[in-house]
């Protein structure tokens, strides 16, 4: 059963309510037309996030009449920053200068860099491809990447290849995760909600018209692109991605079973044929999280939660502000 690890969201005051702004909102998705071959044995088991974190730069201040060396938290980033910078491949070194580990995932490690002709900052995803399975979604990921070119969908700005790793240089974003933003606020406004479904269909429905299905949304793969409140929304990891098979009736086929078992669609879980709008269902729960502060289907137990998934088993209760 593929999976990825959630993170849990605490109490909130549930002003839920109101959302039939949804489906307008829903709506503003297209269905999809031409398709490729699907991409096999997709290990749902890899929670392959790069969620990127502003780190802080510099440590304090410094007394001119000596040298401080690092200590503490400083000190461990600085030993972070040593270890990965020698295993990077001299032709990135020599382009890029490697600032700080942000992010880590089953097979990969992403740093926040700077190019030292620009000096503009991105980010490089250094994936290990020695191991079957990390080839396997580095070849999705990279499939996916190379194909889009979208305002809200996280950008690829080249790539550099090695027997070992494949280095792909992102994009930055700056700004944290729509999962972070849930949880400082609780809730969000039905404006701000719409707001964020509006970039996230943006994406999904540019993506989809390319025959691509995500097969892993949730708030922690849309990263904001800096800490504004105007800033545009991105949707990253397509580790799990697949390019969809025409049946011969003229519909999706994918049949592996991956993604984080809290968005799984009921045809995911029940092991059945599905199409695209898996991504649909997992837009739905994200819009419940954005207004509820809360999870449609949350239980410690797979087997119930699973049961609940497949009963359409949720609650949504209360008020929510509009504005």
């Amino acid at each position: 059963m593929g999976c990825g690890s959630s993170k849990v969201l605490p109490e909130s005051s549930v002003k839920n309510g109101y959302v039939s702004f949804v489906k307008s909102v829903v709506g503003y998705s297209h269905k999809i037309k031409g398709l490729d071959d699907e991409l096999q044995n997709c290990k749902g088991t890899q929670k392959d996030f790069w969620s990127v974190v502003q780190s802080s730069g510099g440590t304090g201040t410094q007394a001119p009449s000596r040298i401080l060396l690092p200590t503490g938290q400083d000190g461990q980033r600085h030993n972070k920053v040593a270890k990965y910078k020698a295993k990077f491949d001299p032709r990135v070194t020599a382009r890029y200068d490697i600032k700080a580990l942000i992010g880590r995932g089953s097979f990969s490690r992403v740093v926040r860099v700077e190019h030292r002709a620009t000096r503009q900052p991105f980010a490089i995803k250094m994936m290990e491809v020695e191991a079957r399975e990390g080839r396997e979604v580095c070849d999705s990921e990279l499939g996916v990447l190379r194909r889009v070119s979208h305002l809200n969908v996280v950008q690829l700005v080249e790539v550099f290849q090695s027997p070992q790793r494949v280095y792909m240089v992102l994009e930055l974003a700056t700004g944290g995760e729509l999962f972070d933003r849930v949880i400082a606020k609780g809730h969000f406004t039905e404006r701000d909600a719409t707001r964020a479904l509006q970039m996230t269909l943006a994406g999904v429905g540019y993506f989809h018209s390319l025959g691509i299905t995500h097969r892993d949304l949730k708030p922690e793969n849309l990263l904001y692109y800096h800490p504004g409140a105007d800033s545009r929304l991105l949707v990253t990891d397509f580790g799990l991605a697949s390019f969809g098979n025409r049946d011969p009736g003229g519909d999706w086929s994918m049949t592996t079973t991956c993604g984080t078992p809290e968005y799984m669609a009921p045809e995911v879980v029940l092991r059945m044929p599905y199409s695209c709008q898996v991504d649909m269902w997992a837009l739905g729960v994200i819009a419940y999280i954005l207004l509820s502060g809360s999870m449609p289907f949350e239980d410690d137990s797979r087997p119930r939660l699973y049961r609940a998934i497949l009963r359409g088993r949720y609650s949504f209760h209360g008020e929510v502000s509009c504005c």
